[in-house]
């Protein structure tokens, strides 16, 4: 019977420890970001700030729902480890393209 408890302790703080996690993350990397100019400039805009929460919100739902589906399909094809080497290494790539394109003036 413990271990039963156990269980569902682990995954219930499995669950919110994943909740959190994610749910901090976006929100930090989507504040200030374009979306959320383009949300503000909107509303502004059209003068139904409802009309746009809504429509801003289904965005990214929609848009968070593409990247958990290739995130799942990706999982099956490639390991974690080797994930991250790839997604490190396109990273570092980018940077080398996005330095060398503000630099390149000063060359």
């Amino acid at each position: 019977m413990n271990s039963k408890l156990e269980k569902k302790d682990n995954i219930e703080k499995s669950f919110f420890s994943i909740f959190i996690t994610t749910f901090t993350t976006i929100f930090i990397a989507e504040l200030g970001d374009k979306t959320q100019i383009a949300t503000l400039m909107l509303s502004a805009e059209s003068g139904m700030p409802i009309i746009v929460f809504l429509g801003s919100s289904l965005a990214l739902i929609s848009s968070s729902i593409v990247g958990v589906l290739i995130g799942k399909w990706v999982s099956k094809k490639i390991s974690p480890s080797k994930f991250a080497l790839f997604t490190g290494a396109l990273m570092i790539l980018i940077s080398i393209f996005l330095a060398y394109e503000t630099f390149k003036n000063y060359l």
